[in-house]
């Protein structure tokens, strides 16, 4: 695989894939920043500094976005749960 086939399979996932599934990028990412944005808000974050937990719950919260736009896709709540899975067992090993 050369940077060509990359460059297009990544703009078919992009163009065609991605926004038949979840709207355009834009709308989409923009719910996920408010989402986010909300999490680092009330998170109490020493130095700006996330822990693994963070990230996963942020990852949930992306897929929470992706719901929102399109609430029939179902790997969406598969994900979300996988997340929210992660993050409890990596909270409760610190």
């Amino acid at each position: 695989m050369n940077r060509d086939i990359i460059l297009s399979e990544a703009m078919n996932c992009i163009n065609v894939d991605r926004a038949a599934t979840h709207g355009d990028a834009e709308d989409s990412f923009g719910e996920i920043a408010k989402l986010w944005s909300w999490w680092l808000d009330n998170r109490d974050i020493i130095d700006r500094e996330l822990k693994p937990e963070d990230v996963a719950m942020m990852m949930a919260l992306f897929k929470i976005g992706r719901i929102a736009g399109n609430s029939k896709h179902g790997d969406n709540y598969v994900d979300l749960a996988g997340y929210c899975a992660l993050a409890g067992e990596i909270s409760m090993q610190e």
